[in-house]
């Protein structure tokens, strides 16, 4: 079962990104409420995502993460929060330092900010290149 939702998360999260750099078309306007729900709507797959990806390698036994602020209880609402932080803190910036990645978390934060640059000139490209103005008559 653990491989499944690991597999459905990352299914997720590459739908969401091949939506940003393949869309069928953008048909709204270039700066639109739908644009700005859209973006929003990736960002969150992407971060609630790999949050997720990182609390299913913690609780299969890889240690990812080491929070300074954590004592040793270590509840699964705990893990669960700590893993939506890092993976907010890497998403929107380059981290503050209380939680640190360790092992192949390293290489899945390194990632998350490779998107998490990149989300943001996909979607200006895209909008700009896909981009119809209204037909006057």
């Amino acid at each position: 079962m653990w491989y499944i939702i690991f597999f459905a998360v990352i299914v997720c999260i590459l739908l969401a990104l091949r939506l940003l750099f393949f869309p069928d078309r953008f048909k709204f306007k270039q700066v639109s409420f739908e644009n700005f729900a859209f973006l929003g709507c990736t960002y969150a797959i992407i971060m609630i995502g790999f949050g997720l990806l990182f609390l299913l390698l913690e609780m299969k036994g890889w240690t990812l993460i080491i929070d300074s602020s954590l004592r040793e209880t270590n509840s699964w609402n705990q893990q669960l929060a700590t893993s939506l932080y890092l993976s907010a803190i890497t998403l929107f910036s380059v981290g503050y330092g209380d939680v640190v990645p360790v092992g192949i978390g390293r290489l899945l934060v390194m990632i998350e900010a490779l998107i998490g640059y990149t989300i943001p000139a996909a979607f200006v490209v895209r909008t700009f290149i896909d981009y119809e103005p209204p037909k006057s008559d």
